[in-house]
């Protein structure tokens, strides 16, 4: 018997810290589209933010990792705190296929609010060829409003609930934009610094283990 083809999750972001909503989000696309692994992926030079990152990148990889302990199927990855170049979703996406997934394995999760603007993103619209998109809802951005706001792309999406049968999306014969509506909670990193820095917990906010390694380092004082 062939083991199952994969089906690889890719979580990107600043992650500067990793809270919450960023692994609801990872966990409602797993569960919606029987995701066999997500990679977590901390950007390096990320091109939406000009200012760089508080923690650095081995805090900000450290505390993924710690959020990581207890979701085996959740890893994380240096592939782009290693490279020297803006973190564009497309070239990391690229250097994923160069180690032999293809695009129809390769699931890129990210939230409502960030796919709506889509049409900004470095590559476009060729970037929706290289992964299909995972699109989670985010508080105050349903996925149910992304078919009216890019009417262009409305023929490519395939709503999804984060409690559906992940089986049963099967390997489509194109990239997809699977919108994944589900609930996640309104946390922010910017959130996260702001209690941090002025010395307030961060339970609920972010894991347990984050919080301590926060504040054993003392970062974002």
């Amino acid at each position: 018997m062939t083991s199952p083809e994969p089906r690889v999750g890719i979580l990107g972001g600043t992650f500067d810290p990793i809270h919450l909503g960023h692994l609801a989000a990872g966990e409602a696309a797993c569960t919606a589209l029987g995701l066999t692994e997500v990679l977590v992926i901390p950007s390096h030079h990320p091109p939406h933010r000009r200012i760089e990152p508080e923690a650095s990148g081995y805090h900000r990889f450290a505390m993924v990792a710690l959020a990581l302990a207890d979701r085996p199927r959740f890893l994380v990855s240096d592939v782009e705190l290693r490279a020297t170049s803006w973190s564009y979703t497309s070239v990391t996406l690229r250097r994923l296929h160069q180690a032999a997934f293809d695009a129809l394995q390769l699931f890129f999760i990210t939230g409502a609010d960030a796919f709506a603007e889509i049409a900004t993103w470095n590559d476009y619209p060729a970037i929706l060829d290289l992964a299909h998109f995972a699109v989670v809802s985010r508080p105050g951005h349903p996925v149910s409003a992304l078919p009216d706001r890019l009417p262009t792309l409305r023929d490519r999406m395939i709503m999804r609930q984060a409690a559906g049968n992940g089986d049963a999306c099967g390997r489509a014969d194109r990239t997809r934009i699977w919108l994944v509506d589900a609930r996640t909670p309104d946390v922010s990193s910017t959130e996260v610094r702001r209690c941090a820095g002025a010395g307030q917990p961060l339970a609920g906010l972010v894991p347990a283990p984050v919080e301590q390694y926060i504040e054993r380092h003392q970062l974002y004082r």
